[in-house]
């Protein structure tokens, strides 16, 4: 008889609610976790870095109210104050987290693990069994071979930009993603001369052409530099070439490294253990399985959709797959396409399912149209006519079927999970305008769409 029901490596969000929704069943789990309960995304990831973006929101918001009506005098912020909030934010719910557990008896072991074989783990140099285990071991920032970047104390990655003592007067971002974009806006609205430095053409490069390029344009305070290389990193200036071959450098305070983060798929046993491992991570299919029985994996190890939330559904498949053998027939799989991602920059943007350039490339024949947010009665009344906002809409021409959803501004990620909800069940625009939506709302910009698209 094995000591455990499930063993869960890694607690950030893949791990940990697969760990609640196992407690709930009634199931015997162990948690192991060496650094902190709810892993990168609530501790050094999504959450501080919203409680700070929500800081600078509402400066930006301070400095700009006259267009309302509403006069503040002397705005300012005060950054030590900004972040004990970010603190207290993540306490709160890694507390809640922790507290969550517990009362679901799930045992939390803040060691680390180690996968020996399917079904045994060992922790803390103990050896123990379980019928299931789930490797949920997350990802890190990658760093890149760049001359003068390594053990640079100018040159920080997310983790330690979220703790500096005061904002730089000048911050170069290596990375033009969804890290180096929520940032760079972050510290751009609390004054700091931001530029981004990224290779590709675009930023954002999941993100469908035409909502990157707006959402690049409506970050006017900062300098994007497309596709430029850098060659260097010399104390916090970066050397790179441009697109013409010619060489540059700009000067700055401090370099963030955001060039995306990989699969942690190393000092846990991973290939020791036989399961497969590719260059994109642990391999899985979609149920969560491994190669090996009764081995899962879920979230960012297995370089599938490096998301949060995606790894929650993950760790939701896993258990209901783990808890009933047939839960697949009921749909209890990953659908990959209808992932919602955010990007919580000022303004946000949002998106689910395919962008142009994929339908297309999947031999769709693509219809598409976009709808300004200004036709949002709310939007305006809230954002004024300045603020950037659109959602497009793409759909197949022959059968009407809604192939993705993208959103520029305010509460895009508050909405997207309607427009989810719409790929999921597979709907069509027919049925969209069918669709009855409230207002006055920005939801109302997707029903926009709907109207405008030719099918």
């Amino acid at each position: 008889m094995s000591d455990y029901d499930v063993i869960v490596i890694g607690g950030g969000p893949g791990g940990y609610i697969a760990a609640e929704r196992l407690g709930h069943a009634g199931k015997k789990v162990l948690l192991a976790e060496r650094e902190f309960v709810g892993g990168t995304c609530l501790n050094v990831g999504c959450i501080p870095t919203k409680s700070l973006l929500n800081s600078a929101k509402l400066y930006a918001h301070a400095l700009h109210s006259e267009q309302f009506g509403v006069s503040v005098t002397g705005a300012s912020y005060d950054w030590p104050k900004v972040q004990a909030w970010k603190q207290q934010v993540v306490d709160t719910l890694v507390g809640g987290v922790t507290t969550m557990l517990k009362k679901l008896k799930v045992e939390i072991v803040p060691h680390h693990a180690t996968l020996v074989s399917a079904g045994v783990v060992e922790v803390a140099g103990v050896r123990k069994t379980a019928d299931h285990v789930i490797v949920a071991t997350g990802s890190v920032p990658v760093m890149p071979p760049i001359p003068g970047a390594k053990d640079n104390p100018r040159v920080v990655d997310s983790t330690g930009l979220l703790s500096v003592g005061e904002v730089p007067r000048r911050l170069v971002v290596i990375g033009g993603g969804v890290i180096g974009v929520e940032f760079a806006s972050l510290f751009s609205e609390l004054g700091a001369q931001v530029t981004v430095v990224e290779m590709l053409d675009e930023i954002v490069p999941f993100m469908d052409d035409d909502v990157a390029a707006k959402l690049r344009r409506s970050l006017p305070k900062v300098t994007f530099r497309l596709g430029c290389r850098v060659t260097a990193v010399d104390g916090a200036t970066v050397s790179f070439t441009t697109t013409q071959g010619a060489s540059e450098s700009v000067e700055a305070d401090l370099v963030l490294m955001a060039v995306g983060r990989r699969p942690l798929v190393d000092g846990w046993g991973a290939r020791e253990a036989g399961l497969d491992v590719s260059p994109k991570g642990v391999v899985v299919d979609d149920l969560m399985r491994t190669n090996l029985p009764n081995v899962w994996a879920v979230g960012d190890v297995t370089g599938r959709s490096l998301l949060a939330h995606a790894a929650y559904r993950m760790g939701e498949i896993a258990v209901a797959n783990i808890l009933d053998p047939g839960a697949a027939k009921r749909g209890e799989l990953m659908r990959w396409d209808t992932i919602p991602w955010a990007v919580y920059s000022i303004p946000e943007a949002a998106g689910v399912g395919l962008t142009e350039r994929q339908a297309k490339a999947r031999g769709h024949q693509v219809v598409k149209a976009s709808a300004p947010l200004v036709l949002s009665g709310r939007f305006v009344a809230e954002n004024g006519l300045s603020q950037a906002g659109t959602v497009k809409l793409i759909a197949d021409k022959a059968t009407g079927a809604v192939l993705g959803i993208h959103m520029l501004g305010t509460y895009a990620p508050e909405t997207i999970w309607g427009a989810a909800a719409i790929l999921e069940s597979e709907l069509t625009v027919s049925d969209l305008r069918q669709v009855v939506f409230p207002h006055p709302t920005v939801s109302e910009g997707i029903r926009e769409a709907v109207w405008a698209i030719k099918v």
